[in-house]
């Protein structure tokens, strides 16, 4: 900026501001607004979850700081806040990430309209395979469901559990109906029965383990469908003859 004063002997001499140098070439000019805020990546926001997925898993919800999380995460207890408002907010990812994916696979299923022997060896299939993928947040689902919807952000835990009931005791009730199932079948037995089998496999389930998911669901579903007896003969046992 140039501006005009006038001198002693009163003609006008120009004055200019002092100006910043400019700064060595390569050197990058000095900030002169807030620094932005960055945001965590994708990917180490997924790593972020995973971490904690496997540590509620293992010590249970009620046990796990977030010191623990940020401990096997490599970060300093505050600095997983950056990334995560709460311990809550973690855990409503995990499960809800989860449940969306359930209920995506469950509903081609209820489209596709197949026979109740097919669609529950689908719906068998399917839980297998989401197992596979959320190992750590079935078992949190497993472990924590009935105590984290009692509180107001997990009260879809609740509306999952109706709709998982409805889906299954529905698809037993049309195989009794239609005769796919034994017409002395109880349904609500039959259900329970399904429902804890299919999920506790979460505990010991590995998928480097000698049956992949899919294995694992056939065997599950001839077990259940066919039995595990070898086609006993009618007349019962031989009973011994002394």
């Amino acid at each position: 900026m140039v501006s005009s004063t006038p001198s002693p002997s009163g003609s006008r001499t120009s004055a200019r501001t002092p100006r910043t140098a400019d700064p060595a070439p390569g050197t990058a000019r000095p900030r002169t607004g807030p620094r932005p805020r960055k945001t965590a990546g994708p990917e180490r926001r997924a790593e972020l979850l995973a971490t904690a997925a496997e540590t509620f898993a293992e010590q249970g919800y009620n046990a796990t700081t977030v010191r623990t999380i940020a401990d096997r995460a490599g970060l300093l207890a505050g600095s997983l806040y950056y990334h995560f408002d709460s311990k809550e907010a973690m855990a409503d990812e995990i499960l809800s990430a989860f449940l969306d994916d359930l209920w995506a696979g469950y509903g081609r299923i209820e489209e596709a309209a197949l026979p109740p022997r097919e669609t529950f060896e689908n719906l068998v299939a399917e839980s297998f395979t989401q197992l596979e993928r959320h190992r750590p947040a079935v078992v949190l689902y497993q472990k924590e469901a009935r105590h984290l919807a009692a509180h107001a952000r997990f009260g879809y835990l609740t509306d999952a559990q109706q709709r998982f009931r409805a889906l299954w005791t529905g698809t037993l009730e049309r195989g009794v109906a239609d005769g796919s199932f034994r017409p002395d079948l109880d349904v609500p037995v039959a259900y329970r029965f399904v429902r804890d089998t299919v999920w506790v496999a979460a505990v010991w389930f590995r998928p480097q383990g000698r049956l992949t998911a899919p294995q694992i669901a056939r065997h599950y579903s001839a077990m259940v469908l066919d039995g595990i007896g070898s086609h006993p003969s009618p007349a019962g046992p031989e009973q011994d003859p002394r």
